[in-house]
């Protein structure tokens, strides 16, 4: 149990960010609003945020130093953000390109 909250703490702690951010990317743009594209927007935030939690523990168990148990956290967190807002990232282009090739 204690080994969780060591390695899982960043998560938890950022888990209402990663919720807001990924329900502006699920909201936004309000229309075509269908099923495929609801189901393709929550598959795009659940591979942000697994991926997240695997770069987070990899990060925690990675990280070495003289900064002590707080680096840990401190770069295990770093990770876990980078890698949810960087899915997105590569997301939005794509769902954006895709939705256009849907419309038109």
């Amino acid at each position: 149990m204690h080994s969780f909250f060591e390695s899982d703490l960043s998560f938890l702690l950022f888990l209402p960010t990663f919720a807001i951010i990924g329900a502006l990317y699920c909201a936004f743009p309000r229309q075509p609003r269908s099923a495929l594209r609801w189901l393709a927007d929550v598959v795009v935030v659940l591979a942000a945020a697994v991926l997240s939690i695997v770069a987070m523990r990899w990060g925690f168990r990675a990280s070495v130093g003289t900064g002590g148990a707080l680096w840990k956290q401190i770069v295990a967190t770093l990770l876990a953000y980078g890698v949810f807002l960087g899915v997105l990232a590569i997301a939005l282009p794509l769902r954006a390109a895709w939705l256009r090739k849907r419309g038109g």
